[in-house]
């Protein structure tokens, strides 16, 4: 998620510059074609284009607006775990009471460090690249691959796990799944063995149900990739209006410029206003259609994701901090203003 107030243009220019680049190549060679070879049958009138632009305007928007809300969703889910990993944390220190103290430390802890190991493996599994993955251009790619927030491996799960159970969730096809059902089954010794009553193991098993809610959830938005029929028509129709632009604009400034100034300068003034302008306008709308691709994959650890790292680093503060332990983490900061 992208944290500065202002996008960087460097940042813009990351994402952008290969298609800036093909424009003012392509704007020049049908300035060239047009004035120089004297190909004049080029031209094409501007109102078809005006009604293409229209259409365009709408598909991509309705992307945009479709991309946005499967983000919104995968935060609000996220938002979620951090309520109930609180709510879990509560009921764990309010209902286990084995009548030994340091065996109550133990136990409280083995379940809360398990639940700081689920939220991770999670995430972790989240972070997994799938077959339909965007790349988002060389540079963005280096960034993300300096920053290492993509196709994590599960060796920080040992923070929160003893050695036999991390062997067992991390040889698992679904580790995170693995993690719940362990806690239920702490939660059926705790009810055999303990105090523990019924009334109250059936809350804790309500918390786990809603974990697993939650994952699936996210599992849903990850395993299922943006509908093609918009994510793919809206880029084609896309650069088929950006690539008629500078076929419709000869006429335009053509009119604009010819009788306006001395016959010497016709030509360079009509370069330096159609050039810059069609690129303008073919920039616009390509961008306009990039903000739907980089934002319909909430889960990827890219710009404008879910930053569930983040998320992650500060249920695990507050959990750890409610078992009333000192050497807390820090909080995950921003790395080239891009919170994980």
């Amino acid at each position: 998620m992208y944290v500065r107030r202002q996008i960087r243009w460097t940042l813009i220019f990351r994402y952008t510059w290969l298609n800036i680049a093909l424009f003012i190549a392509y704007s020049f060679l049908i300035f060239c074609v047009y004035n120089y070879l004297g190909w004049t049958f080029i031209d094409i009138p501007f109102e078809p284009l005006t009604v293409i632009g229209i259409a365009v305007s709408f598909y991509v928007g309705f992307k945009n607006s479709q991309s946005y809300e499967r983000f919104w969703e995968g935060r609000k889910i996220w938002g979620n775990v951090v309520n109930y990993s609180r709510t879990w944390t509560i009921q764990v220190l309010s209902f286990v009471q084995t009548g030994n103290t340091e065996a109550d430390k133990i136990f409280k802890k083995r379940m809360v460090y398990r639940h700081i190991a689920w939220m991770n493996a999670l995430r972790i599994q989240l972070r997994q690249s799938r077959p339909w993955t965007l790349d988002h251009g060389y540079f963005m790619e280096r960034m993300f691959n300096r920053h290492g927030e993509r196709d994590i491996p599960f060796d920080m799960l040992s923070e929160f796990l003893d050695n036999e159970e991390y062997k067992d969730v991390t040889n698992r096809v679904n580790p995170a799944t693995h993690l719940i059902k362990n806690q239920a089954a702490d939660i059926s010794q705790l009810r055999k063995t303990y105090n523990l009553d019924a009334l109250q193991e059936q809350t804790m098993h309500g918390i786990l149900e809603m974990f697993y809610n939650l994952q699936g959830m996210c599992e849903r938005i990850k395993n299922t990739p943006f509908p093609r029929q918009y994510g793919d028509f809206s880029r084609i129709f896309t650069w088929v209006f950006v690539l008629l632009i500078p076929l419709g604009l000869l006429n335009i400034f053509e009119e604009h410029v010819y009788g306006d100034v001395a016959e010497s300068f016709e030509i360079s003034l009509l370069f330096l206003q159609m050039i810059p302008f069609t690129v303008l306008i073919m920039w616009i709308f390509t961008t306009m259609e990039l903000v739907g691709d980089i934002s319909e994959d909430p889960f990827e650890g890219r710009t404008n994701d879910v930053p569930i790292t983040a998320l992650c680093r500060t249920i695990e503060i507050d959990l750890r901090d409610m078992l009333d332990e000192d050497n807390l983490p820090p909080p995950v900061l921003a790395k080239d203003d891009i919170l994980y």
